[in-house]
């Protein structure tokens, strides 16, 4: 076995190892609920602009990309566009590999692989922000709610455009508007690719953790998963990569079509 396979084989097991340590996962919850009253997530950055994600999570995000190559990311929940920057960055660096292996030159000016971010409030700083930013000419945004019925034909116009497309869904986070983003846009994911439904650890957490919000325990995207994918079988929970982040805001959030 050649060193690189060998050392995938050893990262294989220690996963199977993690997702077989029940008492480990009981405390990596013990800390998601002990670090939320002091909303650690708000600590991040990505190239200048607040994330409001855990570093965990992202970078999970980062190995999808490299291995899928979408030419779109889809996002629901803009907020301060950390996110918007991470993913339009993640596919930056894409462009750049694939232009070095062919040994051709890149024109910034004109992205081929682009993010398209959907909020229903873009606020007028954050979008200032947003335009402002040198990774601007990667993204787009669509000011509406997600599951509005012109918000979703605009997407789908944008996903018609693209190969592979990966989604992101990270807005409202009641089980019905969660259901009825992934009604919407999960049929775009394209296969072998993914859609990750964030802030599915709401269901693990106490109530009182999601304060006056209309989501919480019962009702929240996990719900809105599993009830999603009693009806759709070309979906999978990619359970390894619980496995394997163990801290995440996403468990049992994303989800792989099959090929």
């Amino acid at each position: 076995m050649k060193p690189e396979e060998a050392f995938r084989a050893e990262v294989a097991d220690n996963i199977k190892s993690l997702g077989e340590d029940t008492d480990l996962q009981a405390l990596s919850r013990i800390w998601v609920r002990e670090i939320s009253p002091h909303k650690w997530a708000y600590n991040f950055r990505w190239l200048g602009r607040p994330a409001i994600q855990f570093p965990n999570d992202a970078w999970a995000l980062q190995e999808l990309v490299f291995d899928i190559r979408p030419d779109l990311i889809i996002e629901t929940g803009i907020a301060h566009g950390g996110s918007l920057m991470f993913s339009a960055s993640m596919l930056a660096l894409l462009d750049m590999c694939e232009a070095t292996e062919k040994g051709e030159m890149l024109d910034p000016r004109n992205p081929k692989r682009r993010v398209l971010g959907i909020d229903i409030d873009i606020r007028a700083h954050n979008r200032e922000a947003i335009e402002a930013h040198p990774m601007a000419a990667r993204i787009d945004m669509i000011e509406g709610s997600s599951v509005a019925a012109d918000i979703i034909g605009q997407v789908k116009d944008a996903a018609a455009k693209a190969e592979r497309v990966l989604v992101c869904l990270d807005s409202n986070h009641t089980h019905d508007h969660v259901l009825a983003e992934l009604d919407a846009y999960a049929p775009l994911v394209s296969p072998g690719s993914y859609c990750i439904v964030y802030d599915t650890i709401v269901d693990d957490m106490p109530a009182a953790l999601s304060g006056d919000r209309p989501w919480g325990p019962g009702n929240n995207p996990k719900t809105a998963v599993r009830a999603f994918l009693e009806s759709h079988p070309e979906f999978e929970i990619d359970k390894s990569i619980d496995h394997k982040l163990q801290i995440s805001v996403a468990p049992d959030g994303f989800l792989r079509r099959k090929d």
